[in-house]
């Protein structure tokens, strides 16, 4: 079953300086039919003004993923941690038993754009900690590039979850075969161009939920950037 979501059809906030479309039920927005997909707890699509963030605020029992788009991110913690994660990184925050931490677009003249994703972890109560990857753009041209995975690698995050994070760039008119063990999910966020999945269409930021499919055909109606998540 492929449940297709509409960019247009996603809860929008603009406060000025910051702009975000989530997926699921956040903040303001709540809809007792739309609080996660399996483990997948958040997908916010932000825009964040120049010199602008959240300020120092707490989480626990999240595993936390952000994927620059554009832009750069600056993160500082209550663990001494201070980075800063521009477009080709990734950036992973274990929150455990418990962090405070704060993030701000690290330009004071450009806009940062990200996803923001959240995923319940498979235990409770875990050492916080952070941590940023990086990845090689031109390594996800026609193919899925992992870039968060729960055994991590020198190129990809790692993450307290069963789960796998893909990026890809389809050139148009190629494809790519995704396989999974029955009884998985699949989540598919179209960032930038136009996709069939299966013969379904998405359109630039549209999002797919995908059960009880264990074998797709993606293929890029015109050049596409999307990533796609496998899950429990």
């Amino acid at each position: 079953m492929i449940q297709v979501y509409p960019a247009e059809s996603r809860y929008a906030m603009d406060l000025g300086w910051l702009r975000s479309r989530p997926s699921f039920s956040f903040g303001a927005y709540y809809d007792p039919d739309n609080t996660s997909f399996g483990v997948m707890r958040v997908c916010n699509d932000d825009v964040v003004a120049a010199g602008r963030g959240f300020g120092p605020h707490p989480h626990s029992d999240m595993e936390i993923v952000t994927i620059v788009l554009s832009g750069a991110i600056k993160h500082e913690d209550n663990l001494g941690n201070v980075a800063v994660t521009s477009a080709g990184q990734i950036q992973r925050m274990t929150a455990g038993s418990g962090m405070i931490h704060a993030e701000y677009n690290a330009s004071e003249t450009e806009e940062l754009e990200l996803l923001q994703l959240w995923f319940m972890p498979s235990e409770r109560g875990l050492a916080p900690s952070y941590e940023t990857s990086s990845y090689d753009p031109k390594r996800m041209n026609n193919t899925l590039l992992p870039v968060v995975s729960r055994q991590g690698s020198d190129r990809a995050a790692a993450i307290h979850q069963d789960m796998t994070i893909y990026l890809s760039r389809l050139e148009k008119d190629r494809q790519i075969i995704f396989q999974q063990e029955e009884g998985r999910r699949v989540f598919l966020f179209v960032i930038e161009g136009r996709l069939t999945v299966d013969g379904t269409p998405l359109e630039p930021r549209d999002t797919a939920r995908i059960e009880a499919l264990s074998k797709m055909t993606i293929a890029a109606d015109e050049e596409a950037f999307f990533m796609l998540i496998d899950l429990p």
